[in-house]
């Protein structure tokens, strides 16, 4: 039986994004595979009545130091975006739409999204910004957006979304192994040991 550790994310999320650089390091070394679960975190939000903890200003500004000493723990780079929230609802039909169409594809373009978001810390929120970010990371942007905009694209990612929330989803990064939930980021020992 082939193990394999189910990650639950959007882009949306700076602890998904230090989750998202250290995952693949992790299930190489188990020989685990990785099930991209891509989701909207505000439909989850929104379904559980969970908020981002940047709504409560101290553990916002707690939360950010956090992420910077775990983004140094892990060796990576990290940047407060200064235009978060980031509406992900496009960017997320767009990682939904490759892995439904071109999956070899879906990692480059989460990864480029990932990066002008939580490195660069562009306004992804700008559609021009899109777009720039998408081209130089060799996409065809009017061929993204329109599988962006195709309804089934649409319809899988709230079943995805639904999936999510049925399954006790209530933030991002969540992960499954063996059925067994696992939330945030700061929990990559446990799916570790899970693996084993």
């Amino acid at each position: 039986m082939t193990k394999a550790v189910e990650f639950y994310f959007d882009v949306g999320s700076p602890a998904a994004y230090l989750a998202w650089t250290q995952l693949p390091r992790i299930a190489q070394e188990m020989h685990a595979e990785i099930e991209y679960r891509p989701f909207l975190l505000g439909g989850v939000f929104q379904a559980t009545g969970n908020r981002s903890p940047t709504e409560v200003p101290a553990k916002g500004q707690y939360m950010q130091d956090d992420l910077a000493r775990f983004a140094r723990r892990y060796g990576v780079e990290f940047r407060h975006n200064p235009h978060f929230p980031i509406n992900t609802l496009t960017l997320m039909r767009g990682a939904i739409g490759l892995q439904m169409r071109e999956p070899a594809r879906m990692q480059a373009y989460v990864d480029a999204v990932y990066r002008a978001i939580w490195v660069e810390a562009k306004n992804m929120n700008d559609p021009a910004t899109v777009a720039e970010v998408l081209q130089k990371a060799g996409f065809d942007v009017d061929k993204l957006l329109a599988l962006a905009s195709d309804p089934s694209v649409k319809d899988q990612l709230k079943v995805q979304t639904q999936d999510a929330v049925s399954r006790g989803v209530f933030g991002a990064p969540t992960f499954f192994v063996n059925n067994q939930m696992f939330w945030g980021q700061d929990r990559l020992d446990f799916i570790k040991e899970a693996l084993q």
